[in-house]
């Protein structure tokens, strides 16, 4: 009793690190921001911000040094860590191929001139979800649909806020549901799940909130002129749809990003003249979009594999055990309940959806064991409470992003992601229906 109760002592000092690597990266965020720079939160790359705190992890133990280092190598090298890294890295490939090719202005250009001009915020909505779900990235899709999501703002006189609102939401629908998503891939690797299983469970949350944002921004609208781009050329975005289906179907996914990758060259090489000497350039330019994402992901690994051996997460983990049972007598959606805040709150505090299901992950598997959740399921909460805050923080990456395009302030567009909202509502009401029908 007496190891224990040291154990779990220990173990508040070990989460330290964690604390030490949000206070830099946030301290450094709010200070740039106060000085007006742009992107604020992203002057002191996490992937520096985080080496002090592995430092500390390292002061802290009472281990030998060696002990020590063999314990952070071994948390980097995690098989679940090494595989999320290949995946990121043949992701990155594939969507610079398919940019390189002409397949994301394709996609885009399609979609748009399909979209009748009364339909055209429920619209864009949809073609940035299709756009998501198929590419994996909310940023690869703002990237790609903010120009035009401007430009359509400027001739029909929409609210550029509201015309960026549309198009987080259906940015953050497909980071979310995509079987190709990096919160995806991190969710289901942490959780030990198959992909196609979150992804059938998400879309029980999903479907309901989109289909109700699409009935929103429907009855917002204007009535603006209609609005055409360049025509696309419909083989392009086959890759796309290629990967979609495949990963939909089951296929492993590193069959899926390599074939994708495949069918984007045969497709620029017969559609767009796309020339052959320039596809290892373009394969790692992708690789190098992937740095950051790369690097911070082995080095949390390192540092989650610190905090585990000294006792931290098993202390996070019996906190939150302990207080799931204080405010529920049904550990199913007290322990539901408790996943989706701890994850809310580290995404808050590192505005990073990836990162947070990476820094929280095994905390939330062992919570899930506790409340007798199945791991599709703890996945799926990972990854939906994860981008619902990604989607409604002023200072990440995607809303930074919008704000530079739009020309407004990110603050602006928080109050139109009307999906975020929705998707919170469902799945808070998902967890409470689940309870009922256990009953």
């Amino acid at each position: 009793m007496t190891d224990l109760h040291a154990h779990s002592a220990r173990g508040k000092y070990a989460l330290l690190p964690l604390g030490l690597f949000l206070l830099l990266f946030l301290g450094a965020g709010f200070y740039y921001q106060a000085q007006g720079v742009e992107f604020a939160f992203y002057q002191l790359p996490a992937p520096v911000a985080i080496l002090p705190a592995v430092l500390l992890a390292v002061w802290l133990s009472k281990d030998s040094l060696n002990r020590t280092i063999a314990q952070f190598t071994e948390g980097a090298g995690h098989q679940d860590i090494m595989t999320m890294c290949m995946i990121f890295l043949l992701a990155g490939g594939f969507s610079a191929v398919a940019k390189a090719t002409g397949g994301v202005d394709a996609t885009v250009a399609l979609g748009v001139n399909l979209i009748p001009a009364k339909f055209l915020l429920p619209g864009l909505f949809l073609l940035g979800a299709f756009v998501s779900t198929a590419m994996g990235t909310s940023m690869g899709t703002l990237a790609a649909m903010a120009p035009i999501g401007m430009g359509m703002s400027q001739v029909t006189g929409i609210d550029p806020a509201l015309m960026a609102g549309v198009l987080m939401s259906g940015a953050i629908f497909g980071d979310n549901l995509s079987i190709i998503s990096d919160t995806t891939i991190a969710a289901t690797r942490t959780q030990g799940c198959q992909m196609r299983d979150k992804f059938v469970e998400n879309l029980k949350m999903a479907l309901p909130a989109a289909l109700v944002t699409l009935i929103l921004f429907a009855w917002v609208s204007p009535q603006p002129e209609p609005v055409t781009v360049d025509d696309g050329n419909p083989w392009l975005a086959i890759p796309y749809l290629l990967i979609l289906v495949l990963a939909v179907s089951g296929v492993n996914v590193f069959v899926v990003l390599v074939l994708g990758i495949i069918c984007s060259t045969l497709m620029g090489v017969w559609q767009a003249d796309y020339a052959l000497n320039q596809l290892g350039k373009d394969i790692y330019a992708g690789f190098t979009s992937m740095q950051e994402i790369f690097m911070l992901s082995i080095l949390i690994g390192g540092l989650s594999g610190l905090m585990r051996s000294q006792g931290g997460l098993d202390y996070l983990v019996a906190k939150l055990h302990a207080l799931s049972q204080k405010l529920s007598r049904h550990a199913h959606a007290s322990h539901s309940f408790a996943i989706a805040a701890l994850i809310a709150i580290s995404n808050l505090c590192i505005a990073n959806n990836s990162v947070s299901i990476i820094v929280v992950g095994e905390a939330a598997r062992k919570l899930a064991e506790h409340g007798e959740i199945a791991p599709r399921r703890s996945a799926s909460l990972l990854d939906i409470f994860a981008c619902i805050v990604q989607g409604l923080i002023p200072y990440g990456a995607q809303a930074l992003l919008l704000g530079a395009s739009f020309a407004i302030s990110p603050v602006e567009i928080i109050p139109y992601v009307f999906y975020c909202y929705l998707l919170a509502i469902v799945a808070c009401g998902y967890i409470v229906w689940n309870l009922a029908a256990k009953r």
